[in-house]
């Protein structure tokens, strides 16, 4: 009989375990973009801020200050985003994105980071440390029954702090 229960609650998603994995669907959603867009073929850019991931994989919060960055004039030249680098890879350049790993940490303060690690620089040329691991972490809430990412954070230049996007968005808003 407890078999049986359990088995339902998993597939209700009643299961803590099975609620972890959810907190990694949008996390993957985005890094599959990102990972296409560096997959070294001819593809179209795939825009990971574009309207219906927009209002589906990111916070209202987010939202907000993401279309507040927008509205800014000096944002970006081709006026499709407030950025004029890629949020994830956190830089202009990058080769496919090889040794991917995702990490999800124990919710706290009603949150979950989700640690993605990955090489971006194997075929670079320029001196770059090839083998170097980005980190990003990316911060998911439950919204309205699902998880949703409300903050990016990259690792920041040595001894600095992190970058927050949504910091970074508003500082963009106020054209700073």
């Amino acid at each position: 009989m407890k078999k049986i229960s359990l088995v339902f609650a998993v597939v209700l998603g009643l299961n803590a375990p099975v609620l972890a994995a959810d907190t990694t669907a949008p996390v993957k959603e985005i890094m599959d973009a990102t990972i296409k867009n560096w997959s070294g073929t001819d593809a179209d850019w795939i825009d990971i801020f574009d309207a219906s991931r927009l209002t589906r994989l990111y916070s209202k919060d987010f939202v907000t200050k993401y279309q507040a960055a927008v509205q800014n004039p000096a944002a970006d030249e081709d006026g499709i985003s407030p950025f004029d680098y890629d949020v994830i890879v956190n830089g202009e350049d990058a080769c496919p994105l090889q040794d991917l790993a995702y990490t999800p940490k124990p919710a706290a303060n009603g949150a979950t980071e989700v640690v993605v690690t990955f090489k971006k620089a194997t075929c670079m040329d320029d001196g770059s440390d090839k083998q170097a691991v980005t980190t990003v972490r990316f911060q998911v809430i439950d919204e309205g029954g699902k998880p949703v990412i409300d903050d990016v954070i990259t690792q920041g230049d040595p001894g600095q702090p992190p970058n927050s996007l949504k910091n970074t968005m508003v500082q963009i808003a106020k054209g700073e």
